[in-house]
């Protein structure tokens, strides 16, 4: 017997192993014992806290997930009545990854193991991720199809307002011709709100090379520090061990670069002794997304967070944030994080976001191909050599 079945007490057997059972379930598992020890956690609730089972099992669950978690009630609640609970919609804290996930919880005694309690997570953000993500892409092709129209159909008369205005300006006195500069100064606006547009209607096949994101997002860092970053502290978490990804590489400055701006001016207001902007990568096996129309799934294991400890994100934005034309900003357009979804989506990847009070994440998911797996090692990468670079915790 392994030695992960060896952890739980025999049950009723049907010839077939604890661990084989539960670690191919995609749910998180955890085994709760006495004291409230974690006794036992499949590779999901592995992947679910970021946590080597090893180091789960020296844990309580109050340690684990926080004294005030819902689930720490849940299983007091399951040892006092005796009988099985499901709670749906609890906010889970995973606080090695500084996140909060919406789960509904499973909670019941294992058979003839009255001190053992079971507690299987169903993440919800998964399946709304990959929701919302779809919804997305089709968001993206609208805009496509309205960018080319307004590209065509607003550009050209714009040039002729803006040049018969310069026409006219010098014969003008000055206060007429204040009106002439007016004119030219918002056609000019509408040029480059239509210019801005017309990159979603761009629907060539990237030109995609082996890339280190690390040292984009030391670039980005780089750029942000020089302007509107300046003051803001940045902090680096990153993952030294991770391969090359094929990217474009300017469009993934774009996409991290907007990301890095958003939460900076999320932060305005705070000192700049506590404002700051987490740079983390990792990776995070066991994400999939199904393709479309088709049976493949791919995998997005390759993960990279912009994190902020800014106001947050209003509530009735959440579920539109990717949405073209969103935005709570008073001189926004709404199109930086269209334009994200769509630069990630054209890498093949998604892009998603939590948000509380003084904790937003951006989270890019991305795939990694098996030729940049293959380059990515510790003798070509040069990941380990940049500065602020740590190693993930264990």
């Amino acid at each position: 017997m392994s030695t992960a079945a060896a952890t739980l007490p025999p049950v009723a057997r049907s010839g077939i192993e604890h661990d084989l059972v539960l670690g191919f379930l995609p749910h998180p598992i955890l085994v709760i014992g006495a004291q409230n020890r974690v006794v036992y956690a499949n590779a999901a609730a592995e992947q679910f806290f970021s946590t080597s089972q090893s180091l789960l099992k020296r844990q309580v669950l109050a340690e684990l997930v926080g004294p005030t978690s819902p689930l720490v009630a849940l299983l007091e609640q399951v040892r006092r009545t005796g009988s099985s609970v499901n709670e749906y919609g609890i906010d889970v804290a995973v606080p090695r990854m500084s996140a909060t996930r919406l789960v509904d919880v499973y909670g019941g005694l294992l058979p003839e193991q009255s001190p053992l309690v079971l507690l299987m997570l169903q993440q919800r953000a998964m399946a709304q991720m990959i929701e919302r993500q779809l919804t997305h892409r089709a968001a993206a092709r609208s805009v496509s199809g309205m960018a080319a129209i307004l590209a065509h159909e607003i550009k050209n008369p714009l040039s002729g307002i803006r040049g018969a205005a310069q026409l006219l300006e010098p014969a003008l006195g000055n206060d007429d011709r204040a009106l002439t500069q007016l004119i030219c100064t918002e056609t000019d606006r509408i040029r480059d709100l239509v210019d801005r547009m017309e990159v979603f209607g761009d629907e060539r096949p990237l030109d995609k090379s082996l890339v280190n994101v690390h040292v984009v997002l030391d670039h980005v860092k780089r750029l942000s520090q020089s302007g509107f970053g300046r003051g803001v502290q940045f902090i680096e978490e990153y993952d030294p061990s991770l391969p090359y990804i094929m990217a474009n590489r300017d469009k993934l400055v774009q996409a991290v670069l907007n990301l890095v701006k958003n939460a900076a001016e999320a932060l305005e207001g705070l000192p700049p002794s506590s404002a700051h902007i987490v740079l983390r990568t990792a990776f995070r096996p066991g994400v999939r997304m199904a393709l479309p129309g088709s049976q493949a799934r791919i995998s997005l294991p390759f993960m990279i967070e912009i994190e902020d400890n800014g106001a947050g994100i209003a509530p009735h934005l959440k579920e539109h944030l990717f949405d073209p034309f969103v935005t709570s900003k008073h001189s926004g357009t709404g199109l930086g994080l269209a334009l994200v979804a769509k630069i990630v989506s054209d890498h093949g990847g998604i892009v998603e976001c939590d948000s509380v009070p003084k904790h937003t994440v951006f989270r890019i998911l991305l795939p990694v191909p098996q030729a940049a797996r293959l380059v990515g090692n510790k003798a070509t990468s040069p990941n380990r050599h940049l500065p602020g670079v740590i190693k993930e915790r264990p």
